[in-house]
């Protein structure tokens, strides 16, 4: 389809073992490739990502994944021959990247709920049962979950607050669904936390979320900036864009214009 669009394509390869993408993408940028194009999931995305900061490459993804949250933040079409249509016809824009200390991340990072699904999900369950399969294991997981308290500083701030969530968001999408209000060209990071000590008020904003990120306002506290600290009572990981690679406490970040990416018309 890509080759059929007008897009001649250098080189293509398919990759079983998720732990070479980065090595694959970091060999194209170092060869001057006009553009790498990663068909993946949000995972896939934020580990390639890395390798093109700093670069001329230009950025596209395909939408391969489980809940393809990035691309519904870029408005990319869900269905292949619709993305390839738009990177083909697409227009170049520098875009944000979030940082969790010095790694960067596409759209979405999360403390909470997130990263234990993310930690315990069966092999191949996403694979095989979709999205069903992991919200079905996401309400297992809240039988195991704790609030946690929650201590954000940076720009001015400086508050402690009771946690059952936090989203550390560059786009405005996780796990498919609108949460945050933000756009990845605005040179801010959001830090939003769902505020209690109750799962059940966790489970009401999740509801609230299906009918769109205002509704959610009475059970959400947000801080926007450049940059902000985090740190909980208890050390706890953090899930980036689907993957569990870091705990608190840690500096998060915006990384402003970081790349270039094709973005539809």
């Amino acid at each position: 389809m890509l080759g059929e669009a007008g897009i001649d394509l250098v080189r293509s390869k398919a990759i079983k073992d998720p732990s070479k993408l980065p090595g694959e993408v970091r060999k194209a940028v170092q060869a001057g490739v006009p553009m790498v194009i990663v068909g993946g999931g949000d995972g896939s995305i934020s580990c390639a990502v890395d390798h093109i900061v700093g670069s001329d490459t230009v950025f596209a993804i395909l939408p391969l994944g489980t809940a393809n949250s990035f691309a519904r933040t870029i408005n990319l079409p869900l269905d292949i021959r619709g993305a390839v249509d738009a990177i083909a016809k697409g227009k170049v824009q520098r875009i944000d990247l979030g940082m969790i200390g010095r790694d960067y991340f596409a759209n979405c990072a999360s403390i909470g709920i997130a990263p234990l699904i993310a930690e315990t999900v069966p092999h191949g369950l996403k694979k095989w049962l979709g999205r069903p399969g992991y919200l079905a294991w996401a309400g297992l997981q809240m039988t195991r979950f704790q609030p946690f308290s929650l201590r954000v500083r940076g720009e001015g701030v400086d508050e402690k607050i009771s946690a059952l969530e936090v989203r550390i968001a560059n786009g405005g999408y996780h796990g498919g669904t609108e949460l945050v209000e933000t756009d990845i060209r605005n040179g801010e990071i959001v830090v939003q936390a769902v505020v209690g000590s109750q799962r059940a008020k966790l489970l009401w904003s999740w509801g609230l979320s299906l009918l769109g990120p205002d509704q959610i306002r009475g059970t959400v506290k947000e801080w926007r900036g450049k940059s902000f600290r985090l740190t909980t009572g208890r050390k706890l990981p953090i899930s980036i864009d689907g993957e569990v690679l870091a705990k608190t406490p840690v500096t998060v970040a915006v990384a402003p214009k970081a790349v270039k990416m094709v973005v539809p018309r």
